[in-house]
């Protein structure tokens, strides 16, 4: 197994500082490190972005998050050099964006809707197909909750101007970061911090807290057994799913993303989660 980080890009040969410490992880249990450019990726020049990683093996990546198209070239290019990312374009895409894994794990998580584009009259059918009650907005990848009561939150669905109004706000601030259409997911109201799960192929392989709350540990008695056989339908190889505990002690799935692009909170030393990779990937 090879890992493959963003450069520095003020030291192109060294990683970038964010990801350092999984690297020198990495290389301390032997494991081949390569630097890839990703501003080239997202420029679209995948060829130019990989001229640092040695032709052959499979690669897992761990970076900055990636738009589905950006991935799959980047998956091309390496693949034109012998290399295979662990987790195909295809199954990022599906990891990475809602639709991908919704009706899979539709009984663990909030009901949603979504659109295929940003436009009012299927953003107001979408609205009226989830129903009533409040709503949380998003697109295919991200949410705006920092954003909450003006881009995010959706008191009431049957109020068709307040819920455009937050919809137009949440379009303004995603602006070219837009991804597919927009989400609609019935509000429930959680009392605990996320929880992030890695998981590997068709297991656990660590639990811990969400990044944007490192202190807030997990319970140690967390049961996953009725979420681990929805998991392994999906076939995904390397993904995260964040859950939170729900008002009525029913812990729910909040997001799954593809783990590659998924944050390392503080709280996990970066030598476990890379031998919790390495053992789960070989």
């Amino acid at each position: 197994m090879m890992l493959l980080v963003p450069a520095n890009p003020l030291r192109p040969r060294r990683p970038d500082d964010h990801f350092a410490p999984e690297a020198h992880a990495a290389r301390a249990a032997g494991i081949d490190v390569a630097v890839i450019d990703h501003d080239a990726l997202t420029r679209d020049d995948p060829h130019r972005a990989i001229t640092a990683v040695p032709a052959g093996g499979v690669a897992v990546y761990r970076g900055w998050m990636l738009r589905s198209d950006q991935y799959a070239a980047f998956a091309d290019a390496l693949a034109a050099r012998g290399v295979t990312l662990l987790t195909s374009g295809d199954q990022y895409r599906r990891a990475h964006e809602l639709p991908g894994w919704y009706h899979q794990l539709a009984p663990v998580t909030p009901t949603s809707t979504w659109t295929t584009s940003a436009e009012r009259t299927v953003f107001d059918q979408a609205r009226i197909r989830l129903g009533t009650g409040a709503a949380v907005l998003r697109d295919y990848t991200e949410s705006m909750k920092h954003h909450w009561h003006d881009a995010t939150y959706i008191p009431d669905l049957t109020d068709p101007t307040t819920a455009w109004q937050v919809a137009a706000r949440f379009l303004e601030l995603r602006a070219d970061d837009f991804t597919g259409g927009l989400v609609l997911r019935a509000f429930e109201h959680f009392t605990t911090a996320e929880v992030r799960t890695w998981w590997i192929a068709d297991t656990c392989a660590l639990v811990g807290a969400h990044p944007d709350t490192p202190n807030d540990l997990p319970p140690t008695n967390l049961d996953l057994s009725t979420l681990t056989p929805l998991v392994a339908a999906l076939d995904l190889p390397f993904i995260t799913v964040d859950l939170a505990q729900r008002d009525d002690g029913i812990w729910r799935v909040i997001e799954l993303g593809d783990a590659q692009v998924s944050d390392r909170p503080t709280t996990i030393s970066p030598h476990d989660f890379v031998a919790a990779l390495r053992t789960g990937v070989q």
